[in-house]
């Protein structure tokens, strides 16, 4: 049998609850077609729950032996993707001080012309789009300027293809959004659109929830990831049920 070319672990974690996430749900609250931030997608921090959430997750892991611990961390460009993983460092979730590596194929998909629009301003300023999303579904829709869910699988494909290059037989924690958990767990799985969106429509990704995955070298030809644990978040229940949060991306501009 060949040397295995996939991590010994790999945790895919969703960033905490961000301050677009709290101006979402105020948002819907109001009935109100946009969502009020003044910042870039990019831009925009954890809450202070996020922070919460960021902490007890490190806590968790800190108090792992050292080899059940993250060697590798690789974050979407986005602030609360890195917050996340430099809060999550700095309370010891991983074995040493380990850089925070960014990669820009995990950011957040893009939404285009309807970025920061919840679902009732969708479909106020933009019916045709929001038909043409009915009409396709979400893994292939595309607003303009956008991406479809197709779009950031196929730059997803490419970090995978680095990951496996690079960081063969090692412990690797990616920190992202929803969706890029969701991809992942599409491209890694060999799964159909059939069977993601299913998932999808089990339950959102809560936020700081931890997807793990333990490479096995009996399954497949030549050993393959398999999955053992998704959306778990023991680590925020045990604190506090309201610690755990969970954004839907059901509008355009979740910032998720």
């Amino acid at each position: 049998m060949s040397a295995p070319r996939w991590p010994s672990t790999l945790w895919i974690v969703r960033h905490g609850e961000s301050a677009g996430n709290v101006a979402r749900d105020e948002a819907h609250a109001r009935g109100a077609e946009r969502i009020e931030l003044s910042a870039r997608d990019v831009d925009i921090a954890l809450s202070p729950r996020g922070k919460t959430q960021a902490r007890l997750l490190g806590e968790w892991f800190a108090a792992r032996n050292a080899d059940d611990r993250p060697e590798i961390l690789l974050a979407s460009p986005y602030a609360r993707a890195q917050d996340t993983a430099r809060v999550f460092r700095d309370s010891r979730g991983t074995a040493g001080n380990e850089p925070i590596c960014i990669d820009e194929r995990l950011r957040e998909k893009e939404f285009g012309i309807l970025d920061g629009l919840t679902t009732s301003g969708i479909a106020s300023v933009f019916p045709e789009q929001a038909e043409f999303r009915r009409i396709l579904g979400k893994f292939y829709h595309r607003p303009p300027g956008g991406e479809s869910w197709c779009d950031v699988i196929f730059r997803l494909r490419s970090l995978i293809d680095t990951i496996t290059l690079h960081y063969a037989e090692r412990r690797v924690m990616i920190v992202a959004h929803q969706v890029v958990v969701l991809c992942l767990r599409y491209i890694i799985e060999n799964l159909s659109e059939e069977e993601i969106l299913a998932i999808d429509r089990e339950g959102d990704v809560a936020n700081c929830s931890v997807t793990e995955y333990r490479f096995d070298p009996g399954s497949g030809r030549e050993g393959k990831l398999v999955l053992e644990s998704y959306n778990v978040v023991t680590h925020l229940e045990e604190s506090s049920p309201s610690t755990v949060t969970a954004e839907s991306d059901a509008a355009a501009g979740v910032r998720g």
